[in-house]
């Protein structure tokens, strides 16, 4: 069964709490749910940004998703 929206996004914003990286590709959310389409679950990932609760972080050849405060605290302790 697909999640809600919001049960989705909620498991975006905790995947990316916990992953062991701070900096995410889209298809690392896939295994959130399964079932939604990846053009599904990117619009949310998207959403989340537009909210202010995932932010883009770009390497220069790829754009990632990360928590804001994953990438203050790399960026202060690096």
């Amino acid at each position: 069964m697909q999640l809600s929206k919001e049960a989705l996004k909620t498991a975006i914003l905790e995947k990316a709490a916990s992953s062991p990286k701070s900096q995410l590709y889209i298809k690392d959310f896939y295994a959130c749910d399964p079932e939604t389409k990846p053009r599904d679950l990117k619009n949310l990932a998207n959403d989340l940004v537009k909210e202010g609760k995932l932010m883009f972080w770009s390497s220069g050849s790829t754009t990632m998703y990360a928590l804001k405060s994953r990438i203050q605290n790399e960026e202060s302790e690096g």
